[in-house]
This record gives structure tokens, C-alpha cells and sequence, in this order.
């Protein structure tokens, strides 16, 4: 599991460098606030779609040769994004870079089937706390190296992906799957009826609306808290970028220390509910902070809501179904993950519009929401 830790680690490490710097880089290339909008939708949109296939395909062939498919196309799409001279270019590298992302279904599935359903959640959490290093030192590094132009951004990028793939292709063995209790008849090719038929399962229909929803309402925040702390605190970027760091901080020592110990004592559907209760609070009182250090405390709390709630959250979801539907059935969290991320900055914006409280009440509305769904549920098992 150390390799698979890595291995995500370095993989979002690599996508992590370019995000300080591809606005701008677009920009050069004639970008309007429409294009902006379409390289940063192409990219939830292709994991929308990638996700579930790509877990789907693991189920099938094996996680070993899935994850390296996927970090084979990263740096690709990397590669290709430092040679685009025009918007277009630039697009399709954004939707193969979306595409891949859904590794990270594949990489949920390998732990899945290595792990015992009472230590999922601390293995999973782990598994956060590295996809939250990588968010956290991608962009100061990509920070580090925009003076040498976004090129050399991108091809850094996929110089890690290639010391990535590398890796992993020494590392990574093909995992042997612990006894399940729920049995299976999935491994068969990807099916759109397929993953329906699971996402209609009375034990996983609320788990996947109670994911969507807590991942709605944090993109509402990540949309418009630069506009919001501009207008209170009179905040800059550079406030802003510590501040996403801080909750880049706290959610990776939450998942990564607390999450396990946690989960083990209350168990994770109780666990979810608690992070879920407090993102809805966190939320909801964000917009009203007195001050800016009240601000960012309400983000701290906000980053332990999501640091508890997330890895819980692809936890119960796993125990869901048997070892053959894993990569599907994580993929297909992964994939609403990615539909609230495609949809939820363009609501987010229409309610900041009429109002600056608006869509951080919204926002905690639906944190509160996914807690209710997820304690009224009787099949979670």
C-alpha cells in the first residue's frame, strides 16, 4: 500500500503544479472569462465520465495495469499541455488530464481489497491525506517555477509522472482481495446498466447523494470565498492562497491521524455524519465571521468536517459491494464528486450575485442534508 500511497501522491503532485499558472498561461493564449470556464469545466467533465470507466476497467483487468494506464495518460495530457500554442490544444490536454484523474477510483479499489472492512477507513483516510500533500505542495511549486514559463510547468509535471510510472511499475504488485461478505456476480466489462443497477442499491443511493452534496457545498466555498474575503476582510491573493493551504494542512493531519483512530471507536457511517454536521455548520456561519481570523478558523473547522467525512464517506461505499465492483462503485463517487465540481461554481456565482451569505447558507444547507440522508439510511451496512 506504501507504492499506492506514493504513487497518488506524486500523480496529484503533477496535476497540482500547473494550477497556479494555467489561467494565466490561457490568458496569453487569448482566453476569455468563457474559455477559463470551459478549460476548468472540460476537466470535471472528463473525470464525470473517466471515473467510473476507469474503475470499471480495474475490476476487469486488475488495479496494477489500470493505475498505470492512468499515469501513463497524465503524462501524456501533461506533455501535451506544454506544447499547446492555442486554446484548443490546451482543451484536449485539460480533458485527457480529467480523463486519468480517475485513477484515483482505481487506487480506492486496490486498498479496498487489501484491507479488512474494520481498517478500511484508516487506510483510506492515509489514502486522502496523500491526495491532500499533493494539493498542498503541487501549487507551491508550481508557484516556484512559473518564472520559467508554463511549458516548463507542464513538462515538470509529466517528468513526475514519468518517475512516476516508473515507480510504480516496480512497486505496485496486483493485489489479492480480502474475503468479502457480500458477494458479486461484477467483473464483466463496463455497463451503463451495470452501474446503474449499483447506484440504485437502497445501501448506496444514499452514500453517493450524501458525496455529491458534501462536495456541492465545499466547491461553493472554494467558488467565490476570494470574492467574499475581498468584500469583508479586504483580502488578497496571497492571504487566500494561505489560507487554502492551511486547509490543505489540516485536512491531511485529520485524515491522516484522527480519521483511523476514530473511525475505529464510532465507526464510519457515525463518523460521516459528525464531518457532514460540520461542514453544514462551517459552513453556514462562514460568511458571517467578524473578523478574518474568525474567517479562517471557520475554515479550519470546515477542513475537519471534510477531512472526517470524505475517506468515511468512499469507506461505506466500498463495504457496499463485493471485490468485483469495487473500481466501479468507487468510481462512480468519484464521478459525482466530479459533477458537483463541474456544476457547483456557476450556482455558486448566480447566488453570490443576489447575495454574498447565499451560497455559504446553501452550502451548509446541504452539508446538513447529507448528514440527515446518511442517519436515516437503515442499509448501510
Amino acid at each position: 500500500m506504501g507504492a499506492v500511497y506514493l504513487t497518488v501522491f506524486l500523480d496529484l503532485l503533477g496535476f497540482g503544479l500547473i494550477l497556479p499558472i494555467m489561467p494565466y498561461f490561457a490568458e496569453s493564449l487569448g482566453a476569455t472569462g468563457v474559455w477559463l470556464g470551459a478549460l476548468m469545466t472540460a476537466y470535471s467533465a472528463a473525470q464525470f465520465l473517466g471515473a467510473p470507466l476507469i474503475g470499471s476497467l480495474s475490476d476487469r483487468f486488475g488495479r496494477r495495469p489500470i493505475l498505470l494506464l492512468a499515469i501513463g495518460g497524465s503524462m501524456l495530457s501533461m506533455t501535451l499541455s506544454g506544447f499547446a500554442t492555442q486554446l484548443i490544444g490546451l482543451l484536449f490536454a485539460r480533458i485527457l488530464a480529467g480523463f486519468f484523474g480517475g485513477s484515483i477510483a482505481a487506487a480506492q479499489a486496490y486498498i479496498a481489497d487489501v484491507t479488512t472492512p474494520e481498517t478500511r477507513a484508516k487506510k483510506m483516510g492515509l489514502l486522502g491525506a496523500c491526495i491532500g500533500l499533493g494539493f498542498v505542495f503541487g501549487p507551491a511549486l508550481g508557484a516556484f517555477l512559473a518564472d520559467y514559463g508554463f511549458s516548463t510547468v507542464a513538462w515538470t509535471a509529466a517528468g513526475l509522472n514519468g518517475i512516476n510510472l516508473i515507480w510504480a511499475y516496480f512497486k505496485i504488485q496486483e493485489p489479492t482481495p480480502q474475503p468479502s461478505s457480500q458477494e458479486s456476480k461484477g467483473g464483466e466489462m463496463f455497463s451503463i446498466g451495470r452501474l446503474f443497477s449499483i447506484a440504485k442499491l437502497e445501501s448506496v443511493r444514499p452514500i453517493i447523494v450524501a458525496t455529491f452534496l458534501a462536495s456541492l457545498g465545499f466547491v461553493s466555498m472554494e467558488t467565490t470565498y476570494a470574492l467574499l474575503g475581498a468584500r469583508l476582510y479586504q483580502m488578497n491573493s496571497k492571504t487566500l492562497g494561505l489560507v487554502f493551504t492551511l486547509i490543505g494542512v489540516v485536512m491531511v493531519l485529520v485524515q491522516g491521524g484522527l480519521v483511523g483512530r476514530l473511525s475505529q471507536k464510532m465507526g464510519p457511517q457515525k463518523l460521516a455524519v459528525i464531518g457532514l454536521l460540520i461542514n453544514g455548520v462551517a459552513l453556514a456561519v462562514m460568511p458571517f465571521a467578524p473578523t478574518l481570523y474568525w474567517s479562517v478558523a471557520s475554515q479550519g473547522l470546515l477542513a475537519i468536517g471534510q477531512g472526517f467525512s470524505s475517506p468515511t464517506l468512499s469507506t461505506l461505499l466500498s463495504r457496499q459491494v463485493g471485490g468485483h465492483d469495487q473500481g466501479k462503485t468507487l468510481g462512480l463517487g468519484q464521478s459525482l464528486g466530479a459533477l458537483a465540481r463541474g456544476v457547483g461554481p456557476l450556482g455558486a456565482g448566480i447566488l453570490f450575485d443576489y447575495s454574498i451569505y447565499l451560497p455559504y447558507l446553501a452550502a451548509g444547507g446541504l452539508g446538513l442534508m447529507g448528514a440527515a440522508i446518511i442517519v436515516r439510511s437503515r442499509r448501510i451496512a
